[in-house]
């Protein structure tokens, strides 16, 4: 009987923390703020100021791309515009995205020379944020899935508490 209360302890110790699990989704960021942002002449470092990156989110990169490219590069590439040992050549066909993977600074220019032109974007990716409060009024699928989370759980504390409590105390 010691041990299934120890088992019955555990699993409202893991319920409790699913409670606490986070429901973000992933976030589509369009680079520069538009369709077709990636383009010389405009402050991506304005823009990133105003976004927040986390693991998981997307970039999206939308340019003419006859004409420019997008490539991941380090720190001193990024510093300096240097297009040649790119980490990874994300253009395919205009209309690119980017998968933040890692928590860590990203760092992404233009080729060509229009890096010098201010095609250049260096953002830091997050861990995921801690669960927020849930917003009812919302209506977005981000609420529903942590009120549908948060219900099925509460549900289970307390189905787990009552035979626990009841029937062995």
């Amino acid at each position: 009987m010691e041990g299934l209360r120890k088992k019955c302890f555990l699993l409202m110790v893991f319920m409790a923390t699913m409670l606490l699990a986070d429901c973000r989704k992933p976030v589509l960021h369009r680079v520069g703020g538009g369709k077709y942002s990636w383009a010389p002449n405009f402050n991506f470092s304005e823009w990133a100021s105003h976004e927040e990156f986390y693991v998981g989110d997307w970039l999206y990169f939308g340019f003419d791309k006859q004409r420019y490219n997008v490539l991941e590069v380090n720190k001193t590439g990024y510093d300096k515009c240097i297009d040649t040992n790119f980490v990874m050549n994300i253009t395919r066909g205009g209309r690119d995205v980017f998968n933040l993977t890692e928590p860590k600074p990203y760092y992404f220019i233009s080729g060509g020379g229009y890096c010098f032109k201010g095609m250049k974007l260096a953002i830091t990716a997050k861990d995921s944020p801690p669960a927020s409060p849930i917003v009812i009024a919302s209506g977005s699928p981000t609420a529903t899935c942590c009120i549908q989370i948060t219900l099925l759980t509460m549900f289970a504390l307390t189905l787990a508490s009552k035979i626990l409590f009841n029937k062995f105390i």
